[in-house]
């Protein structure tokens, strides 16, 4: 979403001006107020007087004084909320996963639940692979070579610094016959890249 606005913020005691940022799964607010707001756990989000209120998780009561039109506008994408990341991975017990290496996230686990992960490969719909290094890609693909599906959902590290960068990945996979054709953010630190293998020739 990238929302940002300065705005006068009331929590409980406090009334300070802030700066408010609307994200895709949080309102983040810096300043003299240092807040972090998962947008499913805030309740009963409403417009009032031109001012934007919610309660959070911990039973505050948050006023943010953005003006009308920019009130209205953060409630609406409030109220809407963001696909869950089991929508975006495209997996549910109707079209489960399999999955390679350890989970290193809570959001990424709580995708994987409620039936979402199937340990027969051959009923698979997709491949989720945690890599961490060149020898956990080289596995990954291994695996997926013995799996009808083609889809394979690559989940690495975030960043220049990580020990296996996305562009290394790319181009060890593009060498395979994958193709890249899909990003989904999975967390602050891990992001997830989902390659096709090229269908078998007759």
């Amino acid at each position: 979403m990238g929302y940002e606005a300065q705005a006068l913020c009331e929590l409980g005691l406090q009334r300070e001006h802030v700066k408010a940022l609307l994200e895709s799964h949080e309102i983040l607010l810096r300043g003299a107020i240092r807040r972090r707001f998962v947008l499913t756990s805030i309740l009963n989000p409403r417009v009032k007087d031109d001012v934007l209120a919610f309660e959070s998780a911990d039973g505050d009561t948050v006023t943010l004084h953005l003006g009308s039109d920019v009130s209205e506008k953060w409630l609406r994408k409030i109220q809407t909320l963001p696909p869950s990341l089991a929508e975006k991975l495209g997996i549910g017990p109707d079209r489960p996963a399999a999955v390679f290496g350890t989970v290193p996230d809570e959001a990424l686990a709580q995708a994987l639940s409620n039936g979402t992960e199937t340990r027969n490969l051959q009923a698979a719909t997709v491949l989720i692979a945690v890599v961490k290094t060149p020898a956990d890609l080289a596995a990954a693909v291994q695996m997926h070579s013995t799996m009808p599906c083609r889809g394979l959902w690559i989940i690495h590290r975030k960043g220049p610094k990580a020990a296996l960068p996305e562009a290394q990945i790319r181009a060890t996979l593009r060498d395979l016959a994958y193709r890249d054709h899909k990003i989904a953010g999975v967390s602050s630190q891990w992001t997830a890249t989902r390659y096709a293998r090229a269908e078998a020739s007759a």
